[in-house]
């Protein structure tokens, strides 16, 4: 685990830590380097696009540093779109919904460069007019092969799932006219996985739309792909991609959003007060899981943290809760070499994934500052908030 912190340890060490108010997030610009490095060899290797998708990290201050490496950004909607489109704008930018509106889409059209629609209807209604615009055209499919075991609000394979076009719709609903319309296939299954459920899945895309694939220009084989992790298998990963565009002739593109800033941030907290309840020792901090990290609640799990463990082995244990009203604000149990007071400072890593662009300002709880870790090891604040962030989102400005 040390290897996550490698990036902010000597800056923990310097004097000015404590003059940082926190919580705070900072992103470590050398770990994003490495990760575009690694996404970059695989582009080299295989002749893939990978794009960034922005609902996983949308720090834009960074895309300058990653936009030589990649391919573009995804988005999952008008105002993702436009981000991508104005702060990388020498990438591609593809867009996928669920559902498009009626008065965003002349708009959206502004930006996109690919658009994905999520059921055959969708590309009834629009596709014509986004071909005329010259967007490439796609059509998500859902090959009903779940690889992921317990996190069911992350699969878009489970049984009822919303997303995609199964067989049986398609060969229900796709007309001549449609399918003519349409230039790629995307699916997107995975969650934080390696290429072994890729390779899986991509038997059963196959297996349900290998007749439909070799009149495609491309296939979107979406995100989850943890590439950046040190564990992944990249080798089976690029035979998957040299796979899919020998045997149908199509350009390939992932999309992760996780493997582009994969421990690639910290978020830092302070210690308000620690409390007792029946033998367990409660610290509280000045950070919540529900409005700085709600991943943590949602997936849920339990980040990673510096000089502690949360097996629980260390000699102290806490658990470690946010000071809002809800009950259940709970990050997670570590253990520590030493008891916890008031005023220490925890960092927490893996923090630039579905963190700033998730948190949210539940009970009045402060944004969190974000900073910049340059290579030199350096600190850059990029943005702070206050409180009339908190307030205008609320009523009249």
């Amino acid at each position: 685990m040390n290897d996550i912190f490698d990036g902010i340890t000597s800056v923990l060490n310097g004097e000015n830590i404590r003059a940082i108010k926190t919580p705070c997030y900072v992103i470590d610009e050398k770990k994003l380097s490495h990760n575009a490095e690694v996404l970059a060899s695989v582009i080299s290797r295989t002749g893939c696009k990978i794009l960034l998708a922005q609902k996983a990290f949308s720090n834009y201050d960074f895309y300058p540093l990653l936009s030589g490496s990649i391919s573009g950004t995804e988005a999952s909607g008008l105002y993702e779109a436009r981000l991508g489109k104005e702060e990388m704008p020498s990438g591609e930018v593809h867009v996928f919904c669920a559902a498009y509106r009626d008065d965003e889409f002349d708009e959206l059209l502004k930006y996109a460069d690919h658009i994905v629609f999520n059921s055959i209807n969708q590309l009834k209604k629009f596709g014509v007019t986004a071909k005329l615009n010259g967007k490439s055209v796609g059509l998500r499919i859902n090959p009903e092969c779940s690889t992921q075991e317990g996190h069911e609000i992350y699969d878009p394979c489970a049984k009822g799932s919303r997303l995609g076009v199964t067989r049986a719709v398609w060969d229900n609903d796709m007309t001549p006219e449609l399918l003519e319309l349409l230039d790629g296939l995307h699916f997107h299954t995975l969650c934080e996985q390696n290429s072994d459920a890729l390779e899986i899945t991509l038997k059963a895309v196959e297996e349900k739309f290998g007749d439909v694939l070799p009149r495609m220009k491309w296939l979107n084989m979406g995100g989850g792909h943890h590439i950046t992790k040190a564990d992944y298998d990249v080798v089976k990963l690029e035979k998957a991609i040299t796979y899919a565009q020998a045997a149908w002739g199509v350009q390939v593109y992932l999309e992760p959003g996780e493997a582009v800033a994969l421990n690639a941030g910290y978020f830092l907290t302070h210690v308000l007060d620690v409390v007792e309840n029946n033998g367990v020792k409660i610290a509280i901090l000045d950070a919540s899981a529900a409005c700085h990290m709600p991943d943590v609640i949602e997936m849920p799990y339990t980040p990673p943290l510096m000089d502690a463990d949360s097996d629980c082995k260390k000699p102290y244990v806490y658990r470690l809760a946010g000071p809002t009203c809800l009950s259940g604000d709970v990050i997670g149990e570590y253990g520590f070499d030493h008891e916890l007071k008031e005023g220490d400072i925890l960092v927490f890593g893996d923090m630039a994934i579905y963190t700033t662009c998730k948190n949210n300002t539940f009970n009045g709880m402060p944004l969190p500052d974000i900073y910049g870790l340059k290579a030199d090891g350096v600190f850059e604040k990029l943005t702070d908030f206050g409180y009339k962030d908190f307030k205008y989102r609320l009523g009249k400005s």
